[in-house]
């Protein structure tokens, strides 16, 4: 019996040993499957990614501009805020500037496009400087002997700046053209914030400094206006100008269409598409279906679309634009409001774009930076930190350029100051030079709810940032005097940089904004010009410095440097860029959204309340009681 159970025991063990065998097997098949799986399915996304975006075209190729989103230098937030944005159906659309006019210059020189087509349903438009760079182009890609053809259902201002510059601008019979002019009203909030006991107490240096008066007023002030006034003018002149000498307009003839234009719609029955071709402002009247039909006889048919022979433009970028390696100019972009520390994409991070300069500075390859400016300003600790780093980059030799774009106003020029050579757009708004704090105190209402504070402290400054209580003389005088200073160190850099006398910068200064051409005028900025301008000032200060090399120099290219991301990031973007989201849309719609849509308010009022407080969050999330800063609330005009 014992040989019997030990025989049994060893015919299980040996088929024990079997199935491990077998299993283990298994489990390294499985294994060696998924990873050649995993293999060939990444080198299918690579493949994709690289390799399917290169277009093959034929002649008579229609380029499609279809512009969907906002000029901007910089398009804002990384890829973490892409994908979230992607699956919550917010995404925010951002159409880089540059990419725009490489797309045209490539066009341009490109035997198988012969035009383009510009269509501009979804374009939100753009600050005037970045409409004027991207006219510029369309432009170009004209006078290379190529026509570039406008459509869209309805123009708005911003829209039709564009499509003014085309050879033909179209609109859909039920549309039109809508030029309103320049400047906005502001939300002033003295009244409502005074019904909730709640005290801005402003502090300001600069006359004209008008970034906090929404916080203590019910309407602008007359040095507000003064300042204004003569900004947007000239703005308007240049916008008007711009329309009819591409439209060939007789000039004046926008404002006076503009002041007749009631009893002018009533003449022909509310029909502002006919009034539009009346004035000249468009070249015909026509649907998108029958404008395809006409593309399709004029340059064939292609029939895996069936529609007219075309290459959209953001394809048509990837496939043929090319890597910049070797000796370069260096691009930094400094968009968006300026921090202190780091930030992403789109703004301007003390620390961060401090960084970007630092590396730029320390690359043997780069031969001169250049910092495309758009900003408003912001921290004036955060500005600092960025002149400075483009002062240590002048220090080791490297030429500086700045660039203005729509906006380079307070923190935005402090951080203009370090250049060998400033260059504004003649649209550019800038200036600004003054300094304001809010230390905003809730008395009135911790009061009206019922609710008192106190306690011991060991000083009086324990708690004179309590925004519970009344604001303590002390720390008005306080705030007071290093508003002042800052202002000094501002005005000071100024002096120092420009070349100017203390008192001829004040008389300028006093928060007072300006467009590029009157900067020039008053010294604060070298010479108006556009971003080319600045390319070529750039090549011409390496040419000198380097005379040896001075061909080379002169056409040398640009590259646009800027937060490192790894190769894995990189291929998702490129991924994302190409595919898109299916998902999102009104089904995973944010809850603000949602309510706004369904309310009956007008996003944009909340929006712009949401913008005008952003000091506030600021504070909040640095925990402290107020923040000196240099910000210009200038750039809602157009």
């Amino acid at each position: 019996m014992s040989t019997l159970f030990n025989k049994l025991k060893q015919l299980f063990s040996a088929v024990h040993r079997g199935l491990l065998k077998i299993s283990g097997w298994i489990t390294q098949s499985f294994r060696i499957a998924l990873v050649l799986g995993v293999v060939l399915y990444a080198a299918g996304i690579g493949w994709f990614v690289f390799y399917a975006d290169k277009v093959s075209l034929e002649n008579h190729t229609v380029l499609v501009l279809d512009l969907k989103g906002s000029l901007v230098d910089e398009a804002p937030g990384g890829l973490k805020d892409r994908v979230v944005g992607e699956l919550q159906g917010n995404a925010s659309n951002a159409i880089r500037l540059r990419d725009f006019v490489m797309a045209l210059e490539l066009a341009a020189k490109d035997n198988r496009i012969d035009r383009a087509l510009l269509k501009l349903d979804d374009f939100q438009g753009g600050g005037f400087v970045s409409l004027r760079e991207a006219s510029s182009a369309i432009e170009k890609f004209k006078a290379s002997g190529k026509s570039v053809v406008a459509w869209s259902t309805m123009y708005d201002q911003r829209q039709y700046y564009l499509a003014a510059h085309a050879n033909q601008v179209l609109v859909h019979p039920m549309g039109g053209v809508l030029i309103e002019g320049f400047g906005r009203p502001r939300n002033y909030y003295k009244d409502a914030l005074d019904k909730l006991g709640i005290s801005a107490n402003l502090i300001r240096v600069g006359k004209f400094k008008s970034a906090g008066e929404p916080f203590v007023l019910n309407a602008p002030s007359q040095d507000a206006l003064e300042a204004e006034r003569p900004v947007f003018d000239a703005l308007w002149c240049l916008y008007t100008q711009g329309v009819e000498k591409s439209r060939q307009l007789p000039p004046g003839s926008i404002a006076q269409n503009i002041a007749r234009l009631p009893d002018a719609l009533l003449d022909v029955k509310g029909d502002s598409a006919q009034l539009a071709v009346n004035w000249k402002w468009v070249d015909g009247l026509q649907s998108f279906g029958s404008l395809r039909d006409t593309l399709a006889k004029e340059v064939g048919i292609d029939k895996d679309i069936q529609s007219f022979r075309q290459v959209g433009w953001k394809e048509y970028l990837n496939s043929e634009v090319k890597k910049v390696k070797g000796d370069h100019i260096a691009v930094v972009v400094a968009q968006g409001e300026i921090g202190d520390g780091r930030a992403p994409p789109g703004k301007i991070g003390g620390v961060s774009t401090a960084e970007i300069i630092r590396k730029a500075a320390n690359d043997d390859e780069v031969k001169a930076i250049i910092l495309r400016v758009n900003s408003p300003g912001g921290s004036a600790l955060g500005s600092e930190l960025v002149r400075e780093q483009l002062q240590v980059a002048r220090d080791k030799g490297k030429p500086v350029v700045v660039s203005m774009g729509d906006v380079a106003a307070s923190g935005g020029y402090w951080i203009s100051l370090a250049a060998d050579t400033v260059i504004a757009d003649p649209a550019t708004i800038t200036g600004s030079i003054g300094v304001f704090a809010i230390l905003p105190t809730g008395e009135g209402l911790m009061h009206k709810i019922g609710v008192s504070t106190g306690g011991y402290q060991t000083t009086w400054l324990a708690g004179a940032g309590d925004p519970r209580k009344s604001l303590d003389p002390r720390m008005q005088k306080l705030v007071q005097s290093g508003v002042e200073h800052i202002y000094a160190d501002f005005t000071g850099k100024v002096s120092a940089a420009r070349g100017m006398d203390l008192a001829k910068v004040d008389e300028v200064a006093q928060g007072r904004i300006w467009t590029g051409e009157q900067a020039a005028q008053h010294k604060l900025v070298d010479r108006a010009g556009s971003f080319s301008d600045a390319v070529d000032e750039a090549r011409r200060k390496v040419a000198k410095s380097e005379s040896t090399l001075s061909d080379t120099a002169k056409s040398l290219p640009i590259r646009y440097v800027g937060p490192r991301t790894s190769p894995l990031e990189r291929l998702a973007q490129r991924f994302i860029e190409r595919i898109g989201f299916s998902v999102g849309g009104q089904f995973a719609l944010p809850f603000w959204n949602r309510w706004g849509q369904g309310s009956g308010v007008d996003l944009t009022v909340l929006n712009s309340v949401g913008q005008d407080f952003w000091w506030l969050q600021d504070m909040l999330s640095k925990r402290q009681a107020f923040d000196a800063v240099t910000h210009c609330f200038c750039e809602r005009s157009l």
